[in-house]
């Protein structure tokens, strides 16, 4: 029952075959704009001054990142968008985004701390949403491109983390086992919590790798992946080279409905 209708029209999204390896980056672009006066101003907020990297372990950048997490949850409120080439900047500005668009304010914070980053492009079905929109299955896209970060921590330990020296924002609060035998089950995609709250607390799993509780909703949320679109050095290049999930039209039209509502409602 989703549609296909609001998708970039022609648009065939697969994995590139000869797609090298992404080396990231902690340059500023259109979307990670950590060099504007307002990301400035809140890197000040939360005590991380644009320019401020040097050589600390990985545990010291981990717990930073940790509570850049925490003050964004704080400061951007969720709501639904469908810009995901909203400059963070304007996200700021407005003080409420999306999942992706709050997890881009991340990313900025870290390539502004000296962390380089880079994006995993995931095509997820859009019935992974239903729960959210029970009465619109039919506007709800077939495909959504989401884009998932990794941070580049020299020292990561690889007996501690499989991918080392990429730390994926779904590891940022500990391991996927570990997460998801917090008690707190796992991530349902309805009420109040989004994706960006949810990884501080549960195993967000999109290969299917965990270990999950044997009771309560699933921390493997790799059945919602219709395809893995590779590694990007920023989620600039993987919306330059596959689109972002709707059509120009939709988003014009859907976007001033949809951010004024709230992801919790």
């Amino acid at each position: 029952m989703t549609s296909s209708l609001l998708t970039p029209r022609g648009r065939v999204r697969v994995r590139t075959a000869d797609r090298g390896p992404a080396a990231g980056s902690t340059a500023a672009t259109h979307i990670l704009d950590w060099r504007h006066p307002t990301v400035s101003a809140f890197l000040r907020r939360i005590g991380t001054p644009a320019g401020s990297g040097d050589a600390s372990a990985p545990d010291h950048r981990i717990a930073a990142l940790r509570q850049a997490h925490r003050r964004i949850v704080a400061a951007v409120q969720p709501v639904y968008s469908v810009q995901d080439e909203r400059p963070v900047s304007e996200v700021l500005r407005r003080g409420h985004g999306s999942c992706s668009q709050r997890l881009a304010v991340l990313e900025a914070v870290a390539r502004a701390s000296g962390v380089a980053t880079r994006v995993r492009g995931l095509l997820v079905d859009g019935r992974f949403w239903y729960p959210r929109f029970p009465r619109l299955h039919r506007i709800v896209p077939d495909q959504v491109v989401l884009a998932w970060p990794e941070f580049h921590l020299d020292g990561l330990s690889p007996a501690d983390r499989l991918t080392a020296p990429w730390l994926p924002v779904s590891e940022l609060f500990g391991g996927l086992d570990e997460l998801s035998e917090s008690g707190g089950g796992g991530f349902t995609n309805a009420g109040a919590e989004t994706l960006f709250e949810a990884l501080s607390r549960t195993a967000i799993d999109w290969d299917g790798a965990t270990v999950c509780p044997a009771a309560g909703a699933t921390c493997d949320l790799s059945a919602c992946v219709l395809a893995d679109l590779g590694h990007f050095d920023s989620r600039d290049e993987l919306f330059a080279e596959h689109g972002q999930t709707l059509c120009g039209m939709a988003r014009l039209l859907a976007e001033p409905v949809l951010s004024r509502r709230s992801a919790g409602a």
